[in-house]
């Protein structure tokens, strides 16, 4: 399953001319492009599908989503071991 999996944004950097941003997952960090939320600024959470932020989610949300799909086993399942 692929799911879109919310994340804090902890850096903001352009790669070959595209926004890209490190984003923590729960512990695990991924490079994700921000081409379609350009403006997304680092503290920020954005839900992430296929390696592409898509858009911008409060804390709580994005808290309580990734506290879900942690008991659920999807983060395990989306990323592998932790």
């Amino acid at each position: 399953m692929c799911l879109a999996v919310p994340g804090r944004v902890l850096a903001v950097t352009e790669v070959d001319g595209v926004p890209t941003a490190e984003v923590d997952f729960g512990g695990v960090r991924k490079s994700v492009c921000l081409q379609y939320v350009p403006d997304a600024a680092v503290g920020e959470y954005v839900v992430v599908h296929v390696g592409f932020a898509i858009q911008r989610l409060d804390e709580q949300s994005a808290q309580r989503t990734l506290a879900e799909f942690e008991r659920m086993g999807y983060l395990e399942e989306e990323f592998g071991a932790r």
